[in-house]
């Protein structure tokens, strides 16, 4: 049963995305992680994470960052919370370059700056009581409150569906659905304009996933929130997110808008995912092609020349193993890097030949992301 089996309709909200301001902005980012050996611990080989991602967030939208375990989603959302220092490549958020920005200067930033972790028992200290958790952000940034720390607690707490009497009690006396509103309402403490959720749904019971995620959904209308969700689960990308970013060992080979990516994906791997996520009405999944990929994900320590997918695609060529291809505009909104792409004639390379023959037209409607 899918996350959206249990949501209020195809999909909680229906509200338009405000397009023009762009609040983050990911270039060519990296982290690789050396592998050392021998006697003097030397260097041997890198592990290469991400490699080279690029893409954009604008102000009040959720992009959905999907791919299988250890293509380098949660590396990624970790570079941009700076958890992680970037091997290369640029971060930035409102404007400022935050790639190699001091701990001391990126503290007054963290306030903007906030994240959802994965596990909701692992991210709590089992020693403290939920008042003094969810309070931490208010102490960290020594921030005072109209009417004291405890009510600010109390009401962020009632915000996220717990009730206040739950402030001095530990985290072990609450489910896994509880915990991770726990988990949010620290993270919303200090008002973020930007949160980063790392599989926040993925710990929980199929039951509680839904409320979850439609609360993350609530609280991003009332709070005017940026998302970056980070999942596996594709049901739950299609509910929440306005864009999807598809990642592949360390690169993203898709970005479009929801609708366009699940309605008519391009890059034969995002086929492949899609083709995998279960149909629960049996009249729909009459005629449905299962696409069974060959082979095992190949090591980041060593991935494939040229497009990293060509070891396991069904429409590989000469091509694919000698020259990357590019992440292009295929069509208005709808990013693709692939040679031989589906659902289109043009492939990436041709786009990238063509858009630096002829200037760019000016008169093409901006893309709408809408929720529906």
């Amino acid at each position: 049963m899918s996350t959206t089996d249990n949501a209020t309709g195809p999909t909680a909200t229906d509200r338009a995305i405000p397009q023009g301001e762009v609040l983050l902005d990911v270039d060519n980012l990296g982290k690789h992680f050396p592998v050392h050996a021998g006697l003097l611990r030397r260097q041997v080989a890198a592990v290469k994470a991400v490699d080279g991602v690029s893409f954009s967030v604008r102000k009040g939208e959720t992009l959905g960052l999907v791919g299988e375990s250890g293509c380098g989603k949660s590396t990624t959302g970790r570079m941009i919370m700076r958890l992680l220092d970037p091997s290369f490549g640029k971060i930035t958020f409102e404007g400022e370059d935050i790639t190699r920005m001091s701990q001391s200067r990126l503290r007054p930033l963290r306030r903007d700056l906030q994240m959802i972790f994965q596990d909701p028992y692992s991210s709590l200290n089992p020693r403290q009581t939920v008042g003094a958790i969810v309070g931490a952000p208010f102490r960290l940034q020594k921030i005072q409150t109209e009417n004291g720390v405890k009510k600010a607690v109390q009401e962020l707490l009632e915000l996220v569906g717990l009730s206040p009497e739950h402030y001095n009690r530990y985290p072990h006396e609450f489910s896994g659905g509880q915990r991770q509103r726990i988990g949010i309402a620290r993270t919303l403490a200090l008002k973020p304009k930007l949160i980063v959720a790392d599989e926040p749904v993925s710990a929980l019971d199929v039951s509680v996933q839904a409320q979850v995620v439609n609360l993350l959904e609530d609280l991003q209308d009332e709070l005017d929130l940026t998302y970056v969700v980070i999942a596996h689960d594709l049901s739950v990308v299609r509910h929440i997110s306005d864009r999807v970013a598809v990642m592949y060992l360390g690169k993203i080979v898709e970005v479009a808008d929801r609708n366009d990516l699940y309605e008519r994906p391009m890059h034969p791997y995002t086929n492949a995912l899609l083709s995998a996520v279960p149909v629960p009405d049996p009249a729909k999944r009459e005629g449905r092609e299962r696409i069974r990929l060959q082979g095992d994900v190949p090591s980041p320590l060593d991935p494939p020349p040229a497009c990293r997918f060509h070891t396991r695609c069904w429409k590989a060529q000469e091509i694919c193993k000698t020259q990357e291809p590019p992440l292009a505009e295929l069509s208005p909104g709808h990013q693709v890097a692939c040679h031989f792409p589906e659902n289109t004639t043009v492939s990436a390379t041709d786009a990238v030949a063509q858009s630096a023959v002829s200037p760019p037209a000016t008169d093409l409607p901006t893309p709408s992301l809408r929720k529906e």
